[in-house]
């Protein structure tokens, strides 16, 4: 596999330098030349030869900046390189305006046209700004994304993480299964013992949760009372219901809060890629009232699409806190 190389001598070890992934000739040798020593810069400047190598790259490395020349809206990767750097494209002719919007929701950050991107000083500076916004979007999204009680990621970015797997799963077929899993038992921790335990009794399922399952499984809040588990990879339909036992066994045993035991009771539904649907918001519905058609009463359940076609079944357990 072939790296890219460095085209600059630019201070690579300085906090201030920015990673640029220069995709293909977008601009001719002298201006990227004269890009590393912008007084916007430093810049290191990376090179490979197509959209191609490009994905490669950026799967093996991490850049601030990605550069490239239009038609980069026919690049298949161009959204997810998106997702991590600041995409400024060279257009030559300058895009219509609704080309521009596509560009724009596909996460680029501008669209320089040529005249000014062969400016040195012009290219600098909208790189920077363009990073600098990135990394400001990024910080936004992941406050906005993050339950603070828990420090998981919330319902927007589960959807996020969904969307863009089923993505790649369009071309990489590979069966998934999203989880719910509704608990009882936190509103009476917090008519008992108030809010403070009833939240501390949630962050104590939430580390159960996520130490049962892998660490490249997702685990986000729903609310108050739910969460969700993305088995992003499984070999088989059988695995999601494994993972359900798991869980449902571990939710069983009760919880130390301010010297108290604790019950929770769950139900959990499940909802697997692709027989369920092949939709974020539809696996996540589907998920959400499979769950919520399961007892919980003082006992772990689950509903398992898998097996039952939308049916729940109890998956029974009497030494089950009640």
């Amino acid at each position: 596999m072939s790296r890219s190389s460095p085209t600059s001598t630019a201070d690579v070890g300085s906090v201030d330098a920015l990673r640029v992934l220069c995709i293909g000739a977008p601009l001719d040798a002298a201006v990227l030349s004269a890009l590393t020593r912008s007084l916007h810069g430093p810049f290191d400047l990376h090179r490979c030869a197509d959209f191609e190598t490009a994905a490669r790259e950026l799967a093996q490395a991490s850049f601030d900046a990605v550069l490239a020349r239009l038609p980069a809206q026919a690049w298949p990767g161009l959204s997810q390189a998106a997702l991590n750097a600041a995409v400024v494209l060279v257009a030559d002719p300058p895009p219509s305006a609704n080309q521009s919007a596509r560009l724009l929701g596909q996460g680029v950050q501008d669209v320089l046209p040529m005249d000014e991107a062969q400016r040195p000083e012009v290219l600098g500076r909208v790189l920077r700004l363009a990073v600098e916004r990135k990394q400001i979007e990024r910080e936004a999204r992941k406050a906005y994304a993050t339950d603070l009680a828990t420090g998981l990621p919330n319902h927007s970015q589960l959807l996020e993480h969904m969307s863009h797997l089923l993505a790649l799963r369009e071309r990489e077929p590979a069966p998934m299964a999203l989880l719910v899993l509704r608990l009882e038992g936190l509103q009476t921790a917090e008519a008992q013992l108030g809010r403070e335990s009833a939240n501390v009794l949630r962050r104590k399922v939430a580390v159960r949760v996520r130490a049962g399952v892998r660490a490249s499984d997702v685990v986000a809040s729903l609310g108050s009372d739910s969460f969700a588990v993305l088995l992003s990879a499984m070999e088989e339909p059988a695995h999601a219901r494994r993972v359900v036992d798991k869980l449902a066994a571990a939710l069983h045993r009760p919880f130390s809060v301010a010297s108290h035991g604790l019950a929770v009771a769950v139900g959990i539904g499940v909802a697997v890629y692709p027989g369920d649907g092949k939709d974020a918001d539809v696996l996540l519905r589907q998920a959400t009232g499979a769950a919520a058609m399961t007892p919980a009463v003082g006992r772990a359940g689950f509903a398992n699409r898998v097996e039952s076609g939308g049916m729940p079944q109890a998956a029974n357990d009497d030494d089950a806190p009640g």
